[in-house]
């Protein structure tokens, strides 16, 4: 349930081109979203602070190809994770890594 809901939430949020993030659950799909957009597929999931530097280097080089692909960099750079991590994290960054329908809801 908590996993369908943080994909609804970052989808709804990146077309809409408003809001953030706000909490770990919808950080780990946008991160594992953006490494599937960078093609960086890596199923390597880390504590926060660790995924944040990864999504940091990522985001250097990565040139976003619409609005909705702009906002989701926009939400990474401005969240800053915090320390709660279990294993839904895991599972959402592997729906992102994974996605199929990105931006349909």
């Amino acid at each position: 349930m908590v996993t369908s809901i943080a994909r609804q939430s970052v989808v709804i949020k990146c077309n809409l081109h408003a809001s953030i993030m706000v909490g770990n659950y919808e950080f780990y799909y946008a991160a594992g979203l953006l490494h599937k957009l960078c093609g960086q597929a890596s199923g390597e999931v880390a504590e926060p602070e660790v995924m944040a530097e990864r999504v940091a280097k990522l985001l250097e080089t990565f040139s976003p190809k619409d609005e909705q692909e702009q906002h989701l960099v926009q939400m990474l750079i401005d969240y800053e994770p915090i320390e709660k991590y279990d294993e839904q994290m895991q599972e959402l960054f592997a729906m992102g890594e994974n996605e199929m329908r990105i931006w349909q809801q």
